[in-house]
């Protein structure tokens, strides 16, 4: 019962982490229609920016916060007004290879000014370890559930109860009917760049946190293609069951079976979904006539 229970903890960890990952995907595909294969790199990015204020630069906490998420925004900022707004217009295809190439080019220059090595960064979460139903599980782990469980919350209530959230809302639904209603579509593509950015630094800082700062967080971020295809492209409420039930597979996987199986079940899931349910559980049908 023990180790079933630290496998959830475990899973549940992890698969809060996916579902922040998968949440930057889904906004960048429902307000812009782009499949963003950079998004593990936005991961990369994010983890890498903290460790700089926190470590190199020596900023408190707070402040290293506010500056990742500065730096985060900006980047998202600048790859949709100089890299994806000139490609308006342009095939399906094109804009994917643009986003395949921005993955390698943002992979690039993190080695170009830290290197391959893996860096050390002082815990942010406290590591002591505490019972939970007969079961001794690390305390960050549960705080990273608490975290992200407020991040999604926080980004929920914005998506359904501020102006701009709404109009983000408005432009996934319907592009032309937004831009009779005076909401600027460009302006809704770039925040939701920059949130989706924001929303890989949080996840990029907390997997750091619970491994170590390495290039090596970039192909976590891989993972975020099943959880979107199981929980639907373009449902928020999607990411979180994907992720959590990503989570929890690869956990049980690796505890019961074999952990190297465990690194291949969220593909054979995105496999299997393709072929069950395109859309995923929360994904919407779309019908086209001809």
């Amino acid at each position: 019962m023990s180790n079933f229970i630290s496998l959830v903890v475990y899973g549940l960890a992890d698969g809060a982490i996916l579902a922040l990952s998968a949440l930057g995907f889904v906004l960048i595909y429902k307000s812009t229609r782009v499949i963003n294969f950079a998004q593990g790199e936005f991961l990369l990015v994010g983890a890498y920016m903290f460790y700089t204020s926190f470590v190199l630069l020596r900023l408190p906490l707070i402040l290293a916060t506010v500056f990742g998420v500065l730096v985060a925004t900006a980047l998202g900022l600048v790859v949709e007004r100089f890299v994806l707004r000139p490609l308006i217009g342009e095939s399906a295809l094109s804009v994917i290879m643009v986003t395949i190439g921005l993955s390698s080019v943002l992979k690039a220059v993190i080695q170009l000014f830290f290197g391959t090595s893996v860096r050390e960064q002082p815990p942010i979460l406290p590591t002591s370890r505490v019972s939970v139903l007969g079961a001794t599980v690390p305390l960050n782990r549960l705080l990273v559930i608490v975290i992200a469980a407020g991040v999604l919350a926080a980004f929920t209530r914005f998506f359904t109860r501020s102006r701009h959230g709404v109009a983000m809302r408005a432009v996934a639904d319907d592009q032309q009917a937004a831009l009779t209603m005076g909401i600027s579509v460009p302006r809704v593509f770039a925040m939701a760049w920059a949130l989706a950015a924001v929303s890989a630094l949080i996840a990029g800082v907390l997997l750091a946190d619970l491994s170590a700062v390495e290039q090596n967080i970039a192909n976590f971020g891989l993972i975020v293609f099943p959880v979107v295809i199981l929980g639907g492209l373009d449902s928020v409420p999607g990411t979180i069951v994907g992720g959590l039930t990503i989570g929890l597979l690869k956990q049980f996987v690796s505890g019961y079976a074999d952990p190297g199986l465990a690194e291949v079940v969220p593909y054979l899931v995105l496999v299997a979904i393709l072929l069950v349910r395109p859309y995923g559980v929360f994904g919407e049908t779309r019908i086209e006539r001809v």
